[in-house]
């Protein structure tokens, strides 16, 4: 392998680790921008959508469930993974539709957030999604959601306090309540 400049460090040389159907792992050999040689374990997950789902009445629809990963419920907004061809937002309308049985007439591009720079690649699109018809729902096997519908005011508090957790949903939050002020 010939060295590559990324930025401000040269790849010397990079090796995967692990790889499965939704993340891989790969191991960079690297010259820091100091001199000196360094390694960066890097970790690359499939893109994905979340989506903040608001009635007319401002309440929001959010997901509990149990997550893996850190071993304890998280309350979400919807998302999942984008698969093959699909757009960001043909992601959300999909997840939208499977995980609560809702669809928007109205879909707010929120912008894009990259979770843990350094060593994690996964952008996550964000969407606010409006005028919401309700259907049947269809979740993924092994997918167990326990849906919340509260006030769009009360989950900007459970993020501000701590009690929603996962990035995407906070930054969504946020910036959904940033657009909607902006709208009023």
């Amino acid at each position: 392998m010939k060295n590559i400049a990324k930025g401000p460090f040269i790849l010397l040389t990079s090796r995967d680790v692990y790889r499965n159907p939704w993340i891989s792992v790969r191991e960079d050999k690297v010259i820091r921008p100091g001199g000196t040689e360094g390694i960066f374990g890097v970790v690359e997950m499939k893109a994905g959508s979340s989506v903040l789902a608001l009635t007319d009445d401002n309440e929001v629809f959010l997901v509990r469930e149990y997550k893996y990963g850190i071993e304890h419920d998280s309350i979400e907004s919807i998302s999942g993974a984008i698969d093959g061809s699909e757009t960001p937002l043909e992601t959300a309308k999909r997840e939208l539709k499977e995980e609560l049985g809702l669809e928007a007439s109205e879909w707010i591009d929120l912008g894009i957030v990259n979770p843990f720079t350094t060593i994690i690649n996964s952008p996550n699109y964000m969407f606010l999604a409006r005028g919401l018809t309700v259907g049947e729902n269809n979740p993924d096997d092994g997918e167990i959601l326990h849906t919340i519908k509260m006030p769009f005011s009360e989950v900007v508090d459970m993020v501000m306090n701590g009690e929603i957790t996962h990035s995407a949903s906070c930054v969504l939050v946020l910036k959904a309540e940033r657009y909607l002020n902006q709208q009023n």
